[in-house]
């Protein structure tokens, strides 16, 4: 039986962008969403898969291009998983963030928006980010324009970023706008050394290979940290590589290794090894200093992260006598920012090494009127903890992508704070969670904030005063 042809729409208008920076257009009474394109452009397009509502696609051309259309600054646009709003200008992805946002808040959550503050632009938008990690692959995308290569050439290897939608496929990275030098002299010195030496790069099908990744971070402070991953526990082959970044690079204060033999590339449960200098760098906002190990959550744009704490402030307008508590408050970044302005600052996450971590600032800072947990929300959060700790004026939200759990939520309603402040990298989950505390809480302010340009994504702030 010979299988249906998938239809072709021709001349296709794209009209919008939809949640996670898909774009959109609409034929019949179909809404189909299209990727790698914008506002403007006109397209052919294949439907690969349909509902009742809406269809995706498969992108077969662009037939004219938006006049908004920008020609992308990168020479791997497109094919690497990253940046994928460079051929948008930016002023025109700050309107579409605030969109979002505004289209998730009322779709999601119901709630009617009167009034939203203008989003907060980024500083720069090209090296922004303070930590990338960059994979090594046996076998690396090739160009079409690349020259045949034979199957056993170390030029088959690569050193960079995913393919988009593949685990196994890494684009070969030359030059990547995402971070301050020595980001890229230090990666690609490190690919001319490991091939020239003849260190094998893994291969994440067969779990082969000896070169796993490279996680890069740089602080304000202009101290920098490398972690290389190995797969094996080869001492000379770490030695001599670690010892060639030394010497090559002088100014590296912080450089550390992890032999991790498992098949999944996490490293929060190995042990990070360091070679030379500290096991840790520092970095400074509004004069608090915080101590970033290997391991640490830290925003990964320090100047947005910064117009990001000082909303924060702002919005939760804290008096000296209030308590604060800062839920999902990872190391401790927003808690010890604040705790000077209150009474008292509680902070409480699920992963102990990070609330160790947030201990360590509060010293760090000559902060006492901080207290830190670790342990699951939804059980540490009862009448006992807040009998002990004192019920919490304001709430601080800042959870992962997945939003509140509704337990939490739950809790946060029965301590009924005076007011919230959700800080969200998700506005659909926020929206979620909101909807749930909506009929306690009017909100008063809304405020994104753009953390990473050329993507789709945007972060805001959401605060709530218990009505």
């Amino acid at each position: 039986m010979a299988r249906r042809k998938k239809p072709i729409i021709e001349n296709l208008e794209i009209t919008d962008i939809a949640a996670e920076g898909v774009s959109i257009g609409r034929h019949a009474n179909y809404v189909i969403f299209v990727r790698n394109v914008i506002p403007g452009d006109i397209v052919d397009v294949q439907l690969t898969r349909t509902r009742k509502a809406y269809a995706e696609c498969r992108l077969l051309r662009i037939k004219k291009h938006s006049a908004d259309r920008v020609v992308p600054f990168c020479s791997h646009f497109e094919r690497c998983g990253g940046c994928k709003w460079q051929m948008l200008p930016y002023e025109k992805q700050l309107f579409y963030k605030q969109k979002q946002v505004v289209d998730q808040l009322s779709r999601i959550g119901g709630i009617n928006i009167n009034q939203i503050n203008p989003i907060i632009a980024s500083e720069d938008e090209t090296f922004y980010r303070n930590k990338l990690e960059f994979t090594f692959a046996s076998r690396r995308w090739l160009e079409e324009n690349d020259p045949e290569i034979d199957k056993d050439s170390r030029e088959l290897e690569g050193l960079g970023f995913h393919v988009q939608g593949m685990f196994d496929r890494i684009i070969d990275i030359e030059k990547c706008y995402l971070q301050e030098d020595p980001s890229n002299e230090i990666r690609n010195k490190i690919r001319e050394f490991t091939r020239k030496d003849g260190y094998e790069y893994y291969n994440s099908r067969s779990h082969e290979g000896f070169m796993r990744n490279i996680i890069i971070r740089t602080a304000s402070t202009g101290e920098v940290m490398i972690v290389v991953i190995f797969a094996k526990p080869d001492i000379n082959k770490i030695e001599a590589l670690m010892e060639f970044i030394a010497v090559e690079f002088p100014q590296i204060t912080s450089l550390q290794y992890v032999v991790n033999e498992k098949f999944n590339d996490s490293i929060y449960d190995q042990e990070v090894i360091c070679f030379k200098g500290c096991d840790h760098i520092f970095e400074e906002l509004d004069g608090l200093k915080f101590k970033i190990n290997a391991k640490s959550f830290f925003q990964t744009n320090t100047k947005q992260t910064l117009q990001l704490y000082r909303k924060t402030v702002e919005f939760a307008n804290i008096q000296a006598d209030e308590i604060i508590y800062d839920l999902y408050t990872g190391t401790g970044t927003i808690a010890n920012y604040i705790a000077k302005k209150c009474k008292k600052v509680i902070g409480i996450d699920s992963v102990p090494e990070a609330i160790e971590d947030a201990k360590t600032n509060s010293k760090l800072n000559g902060i006492s009127n901080s207290d830190f947990y670790a342990g699951d929300m939804k059980d540490l959060l009862n009448k006992y903890f807040v009998q002990e700790n004192g019920k919490p004026d304001t709430i601080i939200l800042d959870p992962p992508r997945a939003g509140v759990h509704e337990n939490v939520i739950n809790v946060i309603r029965e301590m009924s704070p005076y007011k919230i402040v959700y800080v969200s990298c998700n506005p659909a989950t926020q929206a979620r969670d909101i909807s749930l505390l909506k009929d306690m809480y009017d909100i008063v302010d809304i405020q994104p904030i753009d953390m990473f340009p050329h993507t789709h994504h945007v972060e805001n702030i959401v605060v709530m005063i218990c009505k």
